[in-house]
């Protein structure tokens, strides 16, 4: 397992040391080479030349909209499929469900002829969309694994002291559903922060364009400076990095309570 860990995070490691350094020291024949002095300058340019704030900004903000509207339509939708009882809740859950089998290519004209058509595409909304439609599916798969396992005995209690839908939601089944919204939190960042398809294929310009646009837009710039370009590379990974090193714990425990009580 050691050996495993190493070959994984070697490659990041590798690419923040030559971050540091020039474009000489990357085709020089050492594999793994300190430089020299720390050319720390890098991601001065990195952070200034590849205007990263704005693109950090936008990400922030269509990450933020789209993981509040996936934890609201994965507790209510969880709730209602696994403990609200109706007569097409199971045709419901599949039709959900099949949202994973959806391939991400087959939605890409489609979507681009919709957005067009309702004046949405080259805005937040137009990544917003297809983002949480894409996350929905598998939160929604987790939470009712979830919702099956918590005793009825506690949600009658509930309602007998006069708890509404929303307030059994809320305050009841969001605490003890911790580990399953950070799991698909989590989840749900790291595909969204990362997505480049749509990002590119739905907007116009940069002035909405997220993070992992500037490695397209970078390189172009800086095409023989190799060392900042990586340097990019760095700043544009540092926070899915932060996320799951910080949420870690939690995925595991998501991941396992999800399948013990499934």
């Amino acid at each position: 397992m050691s050996i495993i860990a190493l070959t994984q995070i070697f490659p990041i490691l590798w690419l923040i040391n030559y971050s540091l350094g020039t474009t000489q020291d990357i085709y020089s024949t050492v594999l793994f080479k300190i430089p020299d002095p720390l050319r720390w300058k890098n991601y001065v340019d990195a952070w200034v030349g590849g205007n990263i704030p704005h693109y950090l900004l936008n990400s922030v903000i269509v990450n933020a909209v789209v993981i509040i509207a996936v934890i609201y339509i994965a507790l209510t939708v969880g709730y209602a499929c696994a403990r609200m009882h109706w007569k097409l809740r199971g045709v419901v859950l599949i039709l959900i469900m099949m949202g994973m089998l959806m391939p991400l290519y087959a939605t890409l004209l489609p979507n681009y002829k919709i957005f067009n058509w309702l004046g949405i595409r080259n805005s937040y909304w137009g990544l917003i969309i297809p983002y949480t439609a894409f996350s929905m599916p598998l939160a929604v798969y987790i939470m009712t694994g979830f919702l099956k396992g918590i005793p009825t005995s506690l949600l009658e209690s509930a309602v007998i002291d006069g708890c509404g839908t929303f307030r059994i939601i809320f305050q009841i089944i969001t605490p003890l559903t911790k580990p399953a919204i950070v799991t698909f939190t989590v989840m749900t960042f790291l595909s969204t922060w990362n997505e480049f398809i749509m990002a590119v294929l739905y907007l116009d310009g940069n002035t909405y364009r997220t993070l992992p646009f500037v490695i397209y837009a970078f390189k172009g710039l800086y095409t023989a400076n190799i060392a900042v370009q990586f340097a990019v590379y760095v700043l544009a990974a540092i926070p899915s990095l932060i996320v799951y090193f910080v949420l870690n714990e939690q995925i595991t425990k998501g991941v396992t309570a999800g399948a013990l009580k499934g």
